[in-house]
């Protein structure tokens, strides 16, 4: 009986070939290189998906109005100028193209239209729009404004008490 030594090529028990195995780590590199420039890409473009007619709205210290479907926009700039999304739309033809643009079924009137006004708007130009809107059966109208930065905290309203009637 012979044993196998650790000379002459022979195969030596309990030692065995080491296997390749397959990697099985993740670079995450790549995966955080485009993380970043999505990033990038909708910092810079979410700015430029809001509406793009440019006013200014004005300050107060109201809260943001909650909504569970898109609502209608209607603005109307300085010069009193009304856009309904982003394209100009004559006063007299104003509920017409709102109802175009808000899925043509029945329910339209049921969506909310927010009215964006710039601050120095003409009033009037602002009642008119709101009051034909009504008119037309419109009944959730909306007045967007931005939140004044450092106003104080709307005080609470208590109901007036009565005076107690003499006599």
């Amino acid at each position: 009986m012979a044993l196998g030594g650790a000379g002459g090529g022979g195969h030596v028990r309990g030692r065995r070939r080491a296997r390749k195995r397959p990697l099985s780590e993740i670079n995450v590199t790549p995966l955080v290189d485009v993380m970043l420039v999505l990033l990038i890409i909708f910092m810079i473009s979410a700015p430029l998906l809001t509406v793009g007619v440019p006013v200014e709205l004005p300050k107060t210290e109201a809260s943001a109005v909650e909504t569970n479907n898109e609502p209608l926009s209607v603005s109307i700039d300085r010069d009193g100028r009304i856009f309904v999304g982003d394209s100009e739309t004559p006063y007299d033809s104003l509920a017409q193209r709102l109802a175009e643009s808000a899925d043509g079924n029945g329910a339209a009137t049921e969506r909310a239209v927010f009215i964006r006004a710039d601050g120095r708007a003409p009033y009037q130009a602002v009642a008119r729009v709101m009051a034909r809107l009504s008119a037309t059966g419109f009944t959730k109208l909306n007045l967007i404004t931005d939140t004044a930065a450092g106003a104080p905290a709307p005080v609470p309203q208590t109901p007036p008490v009565e005076a107690p009637a003499e006599g």
